[in-house]
């Protein structure tokens, strides 16, 4: 099945707008065994209608996003209708939606915002749940004068109402349309602490002998998430594969990211988690505080980016300090056992480091780090890293990493 996206809006060619929406759809139709074949991103106004024209020419299905609103460059509705020859007409079940929506606001139904309820003839309205602009279908028959054989569909913009349309009533529609989408499987291996290099050389030559394996490879968010596409048989044994040669660097099979993990795994065995930290200037916590739920197992955090601070907040000696450097197993290993006693929680990240880009010495370059671990009733762990490159870079792997050896820790992994 060849499907295209068309999204519209002056706001993402500017980049004042990241387009988040062709990632979301893109992933989500992945997961149906269904690849994205082309984007396009065009600017609000007229020529929307081209892109639309261009794209069912080619495709089974076209997906378009934006330009339902009630503003007079909102044109994706009439372009479509002009294209494909049809008559506007009020439709009633929108205009009751409208009223309904606005009555609850104590508003009146504008007239700029009634053109929402205007819908070419033939066409289904797809309710929106989240807002006021309706999306439409468009089956193939509708374009057919016109030689085409393409599933039309247009969605409004806005992620919030967009994301509920996709999963009712787009992907209810392609299910149907795929004759092997039943058996079809797409797993997401997420994979913490090791290259994409490094994984394609422990597994790509098994993956690729695995008949009608689909397979792909993704860096987010300092993970890679290994993509497994096919046949239910070809996907469990390509994961096996996986699992052998990865087990304990795989942190989930159901795209949740690590900090989702460790909120998990935290509220299941009913402890609380605290955290020191310097270089990265509060980065962990707020990776934490991300999660929902994270307030019944996270309770204390510190940025302790002043050697003072260090030692007046979690107790660090000043000559420790003196003696080894801020920038050391000795500190790191202190912050983390102070965050434990004073915070009274079970588990205690620390890290101290060199974020660049000045500030490195010949000792101690710029992207070194220590990350300790301090646990109650356990030996506190430290490793060192060093992670150079830009400051938010360093940062992001430098909190993966210390949420890697919590996890690891928790379930009784060895550190690598």
């Amino acid at each position: 099945m060849n499907v295209e996206l068309v999204n519209t809006g002056t706001e993402l060619l500017l980049g004042d707008t990241i387009n988040t929406n062709a990632a979301w759809i893109g992933q989500r139709l992945a997961a149906l065994g269904v690849q994205v074949s082309r984007q396009t991103i065009v600017p609000d106004g007229v020529v929307i209608r081209v892109a639309i024209a261009e794209a069912a020419q080619r495709a089974d299905v076209v997906l378009v996003s934006g330009g339902l609103g009630p503003t007079n460059d909102d044109l994706t509705r009439e372009s479509t209708a002009e294209l494909l020859s049809l008559d506007m007409e009020l439709n009633a079940g929108v205009m009751q939606h409208l009223s309904e929506y606005f009555a609850k606001r104590g508003k009146p139904v504008s007239e700029a915002t009634q053109r929402q309820a205007m819908v070419p003839r033939g066409a289904e309205v797809l309710h929106n749940h989240f807002g006021t602009a309706p999306g439409l279908y468009f089956p193939p028959e509708l374009s057919a004068a016109l030689g085409w054989n393409a599933h039309i569909f247009l969605l409004p913009g806005p992620p919030r109402e967009l994301k509920p349309m996709v999963e009712s009533e787009v992907e209810t529609r392609l299910r149907n349309w795929l004759p092997d989408g039943a058996s079809r499987r797409v797993l997401y291996l997420k994979v913490t602490g090791v290259g994409e290099s490094d994984i394609v050389e422990a597994v790509e030559k098994r993956l690729e002998a695995i008949a009608g394996l689909d397979l792909g490879y993704c860096i987010r968010n300092g993970d890679v998430d290994v993509r497994l596409a096919g046949p239910q048989a070809a996907v469990d044994e390509a994961a096996d594969v996986v699992r052998a040669a990865l087990g304990d660097c795989i942190v989930s099979e159901d795209r949740r990211i690590i900090e989702e993990v460790i909120v998990q795994l935290l509220q299941e065995r009913g402890e609380w988690l605290a955290t020191a930290e310097s270089c990265t200037g509060g980065t962990i916590a707020n990776r934490i505080t991300d999660v929902s739920g994270a307030s019944r197992v996270f309770g204390h955090g510190w940025v302790t980016y002043a050697n003072e601070a260090k030692h007046q907040h979690l107790g660090v000696p000043t000559e420790l300090i003196e003696t080894h450097g801020a920038v050391s197993e000795e500190v790191a290993r202190a912050m983390a056992e102070g965050a434990l006693r004073n915070s009274g929680a079970d588990h205690a990240l620390a890290v101290t480091g060199v974020a660049g880009p000045t500030g490195g010495t010949p000792e101690k370059p710029v992207g070194t780090v220590w990350i300790a671990l301090a646990t109650k009733g356990a030996e506190t762990w430290a490793q060192k890293k060093f992670s150079p490159g830009s400051r938010d870079r360093f940062k992001l792997l430098t909190s993966q990493a210390a949420l890697d050896m919590l996890r690891r820790r928790m379930l009784g992994i060895a550190l690598r």
